[in-house]
């Protein structure tokens, strides 16, 4: 029994429980977990174990996630009905189903968030970092293009990403806000700071619509429908900058 419980400790600690086998190189059994729980007495060793268990259910199952919430947070998702998207009920944070993209991006798609191609050269790239998707190209910007239109292209994409990272940089600004405001209506004959909270909340929601609208109609070609955007992000702005 020692030998069992110091060989299943280190798989465990090694983070190789859930492939963990007999010690006999030829015999390919797994222990089960009640002959684990049964041979290790630290309660410890047994939690990270349980812990590991979740976590690898959870990767199996396609209608589950973890939230993606950057601050933290272990609560699990479900996915419900046919969109990509899913609240915490814990943090209120929105994770993307169908990406590994931290937050839910709508109306940016999934493609829009990471892998991109360039129509004339094929050359992939991430649009979170602009490095090159695979190591074949040494520059950025490696195309055959048209010097003129490939200005062009490049004064476009700077437009709209400066957008985008503003929008963002507010975001941020209202989260911060929010936190300062939650802090001071827990001070004790403060007045309530209902009302402020949320709109505190609205603000950066419509921060985030607003970065990714940037996104989508960065690489939406129809030309009609990215009008009606724009028509709609540009209220949506005027609406939010008042608030």
């Amino acid at each position: 029994q020692p030998c069992w419980n110091e060989y299943l400790t280190t798989r465990i600690e090694q983070n190789m429980a859930l492939s963990c086998t007999c010690p006999i190189s030829e015999c390919r059994a797994q222990p089960t977990t009640a002959f684990i729980c049964s041979i290790i007495s630290s309660k410890e060793v047994i939690a990270k174990y349980e812990k590991a268990l979740l976590r690898g259910y959870v990767e199996c199952c396609s209608n589950l996630t973890w939230c993606t919430n950057p601050q933290g947070c272990d609560q699990i998702l479900l996915k419900d009905g046919l969109g990509y998207e899913a609240a915490c009920s814990k943090c209120s944070w929105i994770s993307c189903f169908n990406c590994n993209f931290p937050e839910a991006h709508y109306p940016a798609s999934c493609s829009h968030m990471s892998h991109m191609t360039c129509a004339k050269c094929n050359h992939g790239f991430c649009w979170r970092c602009l490095k090159p998707w695979r190591p074949t190209h040494k520059d950025y910007y490696n195309c055959s293009a048209m010097v003129s239109k490939a200005a062009w292209q490049e004064k476009r994409f700077q437009d709209y990403n400066e957008r985008c990272t503003f929008h963002h940089r507010a975001r941020e600004f209202a989260v911060s806000l929010r936190s300062r405001v939650s802090s001071v209506s827990e001070m004790p004959k403060a007045r309530t700071l209902t009302f402020v909270l949320h709109a505190c909340k609205v603000l950066e929601q419509a921060r985030k619509v607003l970065a990714y609208s940037c996104v989508y109609s960065y690489y939406n070609q129809d030309m009609e429908s990215v009008d009606i955007v724009e028509q709609q992000t540009e209220s949506l702005e005027l609406h939010t900058n008042a608030l």
